[in-house]
């Protein structure tokens, strides 16, 4: 069975139903994953791009991206290799109220086992209990 890419915007027409036609098309692409009839995979990216526009443009609170993109993560046979991360991350970004992008480098570094983090950004990351900040 071959693998297919899925791309953020296919998520965002499934998750909006901001172009019916789109949507109804990507939800029959993922009862077919569903079903086992196909095999789909996404990465990281996608999912911060995801988030992203929800937050900016379609302006759905942290607690409904989260639910959104678990949904999304949970769908039999579509892999992504950093789901454990993202999964991870999306509790911290809504528990803590930070950024998507800032939960998930604490769990990436958590992951590897790295501490110390160089960065100008405090107001996010000083939330991270495990992380010590650093400055150039």
């Amino acid at each position: 069975m071959n693998t297919r890419f899925v791309d953020t915007n296919v998520f965002l027409r499934f998750l909006t139903n901001d172009d019916p036609q789109k949507a109804k098309r990507a939800e029959v692409l993922f009862r077919k994953a569903v079903k086992g009839d196909i095999t789909l995979t996404t990465s990281l990216l996608v999912f911060a791009e995801i988030i992203w526009t929800l937050e900016s443009f379609y302006k759905l609170g942290k607690e409904e991206i989260a639910s959104k993109v678990e949904k999304i993560l949970n769908t039999p046979n579509l892999e992504c290799p950093e789901a454990h991360l993202v999964l991870m991350a999306l509790d911290l970004y809504v528990r803590e109220k930070i950024d998507f992008i800032d939960a998930y480098h604490a769990y990436f570094l958590k992951d590897i086992a790295i501490k110390h983090i160089y960065t100008y950004d405090h107001r996010h990351v000083n939330r991270i209990p495990w992380l010590d900040i650093m400055e150039p």
